[in-house]
């Protein structure tokens, strides 16, 4: 079989496509916001992005998107944010948009606000001061360190522990797969104080990277490069001032954090799936085949109708967990779940249904298909795997059957 030709680097994305934003779920301040980061990147606001350099390529991206004032929407307005709390329908809107035109530019931005969602939701005043305003102007890169080698969906196995010592807490034990790990300047760590089994004696604290006992242990490399560590604690001193909420609260204020963040690692799913879709439509319309193109042939017309409905099933999930976390102040623990799930999950049929369409170009390195292809697979397992969000779903279903019989 003949080669094709060598593909052409990834070329920038035109803007994804807007017209869900006149659903009822987002108002005139979302579209603008749309707008304005369409806008951002059209002038070249990302810069050259080396995916060979993820460490390098990551810091300049914060410093990038907090000059141009997007990170502001990653803490509250107290603290140099956009709105009095996080708001979930930004946070989707700037998340889609970026992962349509780079995985990359999605990470480096939502790690900002994944990394310090406890400190805004539970930090004391001091420390809220001293890092979400530099959080939000891209000074300080932040992290959120969870998992640790046998404690990744059940975090209630976790190892990681914090005694007390006087005016401060003792750290010791190591976490793994950290975004941002090895370049972060903060990371919010969670550990076990011992209160009270399980999840209930868990605690969360600020660790500084520049704190003596706090170690990179291991970089780690993936299949789609972003900066990710082995961190390990050997005696690490914390004061006890840096303790998130109080002892014990820790796994609540994960949960918390999550539930905001969440709806938004399913909107980045969104902003792939749409790119794949944009450009296997691209492709199938200037590919001859069979005397016509392939986008005139029923097969491929039935694949991408499938795609663009499959897209549009899960932006309504996204919506409709964001507005109501935003609009109707109402837990979406569930709602969140249903729409990671059916986004991750849906993106990466959409991103493999491209790069068939591609077919030998879809998995030539170099090809957008094949990096999209990379990217989507971490989103079905970080914030909580595709297995757990079908629990988490399941579990609210039961607990709602409960209350309404008792």
């Amino acid at each position: 079989m003949a080669a094709h030709p060598p593909s052409p680097a990834p070329s920038p994305a035109k803007a994804p496509p807007r017209d869900h934003l006149d659903w009822p779920f987002y108002d005139d301040g979302h579209r603008a916001l749309a707008a304005e980061i369409d806008a951002f990147i059209a002038e070249g606001g990302l810069g050259a992005i080396d995916h060979h350099d993820a460490d390098a390529a990551c810091q300049a991206l914060v410093k990038r998107l907090g000059a141009a004032g997007f990170l502001r929407h990653c803490v509250p307005q107290a603290y140099g944010g956009m709105s009095p709390d996080i708001d979930s329908r930004s946070l989707c809107i700037l998340r889609e948009t970026l992962g349509h035109e780079d995985g990359l530019a999605d990470f480096a931005f939502a790690m900002q606000g994944l990394g310090t969602g406890a400190i805004s939701l539970s930090g004391g005043e001091e420390l809220k001061q001293q890092i979400l305003p530099k959080v939000a102007k891209g000074e300080l890169i932040s992290a959120f360190a969870l998992t640790e080698p046998d404690a990744g969906s059940d975090v209630a196995a976790m190892s990681c522990a914090a005694r007390r010592d006087g005016d401060a807490y003792v750290l010791d034990d190591e976490k793994i797969f950290i975004s941002n790990g090895g370049i972060a300047d903060v990371y919010t760590v969670f550990a076990r104080t011992g209160e009270a089994p399980g999840t209930r004696g868990i605690s969360a604290f600020v660790v500084f990277a520049d704190t003596p006992g706090f170690v990179i242990a291991e970089r780690i490399e993936t299949i789609a490069p972003h900066p990710l560590a082995r961190i390990r604690f050997e005696s690490c001193r914390i004061p006890a001032s840096q303790l998130l909420g109080a002892p014990g609260e820790g796994f609540k204020i994960a949960m918390r954090t999550l539930d905001i963040f969440r709806p938004s690692v399913a909107a980045a799913a969104l902003g792939f799936a749409r790119r794949a879709l944009a450009e296997a439509l691209a492709h199938a319309g200037a590919r001859s085949m069979f005397g016509a193109t392939l986008a005139d042939l029923p097969t491929a017309q039935s694949t991408l109708g499938e795609m663009a409905t499959s897209i549009d099933a899960a932006a309504l999930l996204v919506a409709r967990t964001a507005w109501r976390r935003d609009v109707q102040k109402l837990p979406a623990t569930k709602e969140a779940a249903m729409a990671k799930l059916t986004a991750t999950e849906n993106a990466q049929w959409v991103i493999d249904q491209a790069v068939q369409m591609f077919g030998g170009r879809g998995v030539q390195v170099g090809n957008i298909a094949e990096r999209l292809y990379r990217e989507i697979r971490a989103l079905r397992i970080y914030e909580g795997a595709t297995e757990v969000q079908k629990l988490i779903i399941g579990r609210e279903l039961v607990k709602m059957s409960r209350q309404e019989s008792s």
